[in-house]
């Protein structure tokens, strides 16, 4: 990709400095809303398939902030991009590096999901889970983790890692110190207002 090189893939990994940790706190509360944002584009597909509950969250407020998906942009940056800088100096050529850190990132979603689900959501004593079940889908992981929704949320990770990541720093840097800095706080503060008129 002629607007990303492999010395933009490699750089902005930097949390010994207030800029690595001013950014990673805009990309949690942008996620956390376009999180919600693209599950409602997965679940309106999956729903075709009867998948999704009618009721479900997702289909309410689409500014009502889903947190998780803040989170996983939090651990993406701290984790999947200092993985990814690993595998571009070891591996011979970038697609390598890719195919390998895609195969891993099926791994670690599934990992997660399935930590998530044995803590989080243990069936009532009628049998029925109070978050989701998958026990009735193909490719599930002890019922709680499913392969294809680890398929697509490790194309987000890479995306996410490979991509998004590179290109708002690569852009970031351009901007002035100061101006980036107020703008991050006036997002920061409009982030915690948001979610506290949604979770009131």
């Amino acid at each position: 990709m002629s607007f990303l090189s492999k010395n933009d893939e490699l750089s902005g990994y930097r949390p010994d400095t207030w800029v690595f940790w001013r950014n990673l706190a805009v990309y949690f509360c942008a996620f956390s809303v376009i999180g919600h944002w693209l599950e409602i584009v997965y679940c309106s597909f999956m729903s075709l398939f009867g998948i999704v509950d009618a009721d479900s969250l997702v289909w309410d407020d689409p500014m009502y902030p889903f947190l998780v998906y803040g989170v996983g942009t939090a651990i993406a940056s701290l984790l999947l991009v200092p993985l990814k800088q690993a595998l571009i100096n070891r591996r011979k050529t970038l697609l390598g590096a890719a195919l390998l850190f895609f195969l891993m990132t099926i791994v670690l979603c599934m990992l997660m999901e399935l930590a998530m689900g044995l803590l989080l959501n243990q069936p009532d004593s009628m049998g029925e889970y109070p978050l989701w079940d998958n026990s009735d889908l193909p490719l599930n992981i002890f019922s709680q983790a499913w392969l294809v929704n680890d398929i697509f949320l490790s194309i987000l990770a890479m995306l996410y890692v490979w991509i998004i990541y590179p290109v708002c720093e690569k852009y970031l840097k351009k901007l002035p110190t100061a101006l980036m800095n107020v703008l991050s706080i006036l997002m920061v503060v409009c982030f915690v207002v948001l979610c506290t008129l949604k979770f009131s």
